[in-house]
């Protein structure tokens, strides 16, 4: 039987009493109740929020310019993609096929590896709703506090707390959608014309439609989201193995549980370090007891490791009751190092290919692409001068959002003699333009049959930037 000592005895009867009172208000949800869930400090819950900060980028992200526009824009009716001064057509969307993989596969691996690390510390759905129920502990108080006013009848103060926090509430999923529509469209002009009453009809329906769906998603649904719509929950299975570490209860060292009684007993003939306070249960987001192994619930935010390890703190029992551990720890099995599993090696080939593929893309994105289509219908004609001539259309991408004049000019041959290009052709901003041009050889200088030629397109941005581009075609006159 483990004892407290004097000292211990001491400085936990009160502390202990006063966790196990209000752990009797706690139980597992079914869906019948809403969880209010307890916040403590720890270094998990502080890790939460520094990685729930990124999210940040997406309400920030759309007002940072670049070069006078906005840094990242998705420009969906012009199809035009900025990406600070990248713009991707969607002759360049191949490249969203290796990011969708790569992410899929990271997602993956993070899962394999550390369970559900997304649901607990990433996911949309997990950081909105810590949000409303942090505003709601702020407005209604503790745990024990919410309940009572959600119990109690309705009064002017409650109506007076309730309206406000249903407010923020609402204000949070506006700013959601808002911040979403603007990553579509200018957001400064966007703000102008949602003022005004002047935006589109598709930027108002999908800004209603995130604020009613941020609303009730964070701030009714919570935990059942995770439970009955979203199928990551139930796909997670299949992604771990005994080497994924997560959220786990030590079970040998826990049991059998025993409470902690004044003076430092305790209750039957427990034990095990387990003093059956249930704050890991009060402090879970969705409810369950990690006490009973893994389950679909457990989102991995080890929220229940801070509790557990200021339960033994104030105990005086070592931390790590529940900690992050891999099953083949927990049964005493050797560990296998993380770079002798099979799968990470697969995983970790997919994504590097994937993000290689990625790189190669955006850095060989070049703002302007030519392409030259050879006449074939006739292959040539000959002039009466004795010259042969062929027919060849030029299409000029534009990836720039300026309206650029380009001059052509080809080379190949030095007696080459280039019609139809006297003129600098205007190519539109985020289109293809296209031009025909003739290209003249005396047939007596022709060499062979196919004689390889290059045309060249030059212009300058609006910024002054030169922008400048080849393709090589083939020249045909007749057979020697």
């Amino acid at each position: 039987m483990v004892k407290l000592t004097t000292n211990e005895a001491a400085k936990t009867p009160s502390v202990v009493d006063d966790l196990y009172e209000e752990a009797d208000d706690w139980q597992v949800n079914t869906g019948g109740e809403t969880i209010h869930a307890k916040r403590i400090p720890g270094r998990w819950r502080t890790f939460k929020w520094l990685m729930s900060s990124v999210w940040l980028v997406f309400f920030l992200g759309p007002y940072l310019r670049w070069d006078g526009h906005q840094a990242v824009l998705f420009d969906i009716p012009n199809r035009q993609y900025h990406i600070f001064s990248t713009t991707i057509l969607p002759q360049d969307f191949w490249m969203l096929s290796l990011l969708l993989l790569f992410f899929a596969i990271l997602l993956a691996v993070l899962t394999a590896l550390a369970g559900r690390v997304w649901c607990g510390y990433f996911c949309f759905q997990t950081v909105w709703t810590d949000v409303f129920t942090l505003i709601e502990e702020k407005l209604e108080g503790p745990p024990a506090a919410r309940r009572k006013l959600d119990q109690s009848p309705m009064s002017a103060r409650k109506l007076r707390i309730k309206a406000i926090k249903h407010l923020i509430w609402i204000l949070i999923g506006f700013f959601t959608g808002f911040s979403f529509v603007a990553w579509f469209t200018d957001a400064p002009q966007l703000w102008l014309s949602f003022v005004t009453g002047t935006a589109n009809g598709a930027a108002y329906t999908t800004v209603a439609l995130f604020t009613a769906g941020t609303y009730v998603l964070a701030g009714f649904l919570r935990e059942q989201t995770c439970f009955w719509l979203c199928p990551y929950a139930r796909i997670q299975g299949v992604m771990l193995d005994k080497t994924t570490v997560v959220p786990t209860y030590d079970e040998k060292r826990g049991e059998p549980r025993g409470r902690v009684k004044r003076g430092g007993e305790e209750a039957g003939r427990a034990s095990g370090d387990c003093v059956d306070c249930n704050q890991c249960v009060a402090v879970c987001p969705t409810g369950v007891d990690i006490r009973r192994g893994q389950q679909e619930g457990c989102i991995t935010c080890a929220l229940c490791l801070d509790a557990c390890d200021q339960v033994m703190d104030k105990v005086g029992r070592p931390r790590g009751l529940i900690r992050y551990a891999s099953l083949d720890e927990m049964e005493g099995h050797p560990t296998r190092p993380m770079l002798l599993r099979p799968r990470v090696w697969v995983y970790s080939t997919i994504l590097i290919l994937a993000l290689a593929g990625i790189l190669y893309g955006l850095t060989s994105l070049a703002p302007v692409e030519l392409k030259v289509l050879h006449e074939r219908a006739p292959l040539f004609v000959l002039q009466s001068d004795g010259s042969i001539q062929n027919r060849y259309t030029l299409k000029i991408l534009n990836k720039t959002p300026d309206l650029v004049s380009f001059s052509i000019s080809a080379s190949g041959h030095h007696d080459l003699v280039l019609t139809g290009a006297d003129e600098a052709v205007a190519a539109e901003p985020g289109g293809v333009t296209g031009t025909t041009v003739f290209v003249r050889i005396p047939e007596r200088a022709l060499e062979s049959e196919q004689q390889p030629i290059t045309f060249h397109i030059e212009g300058t941005r609006a910024s002054g930037a030169p922008l400048k581009a080849e393709r090589e075609s083939v020249f045909i006159g007749p057979r020697p």
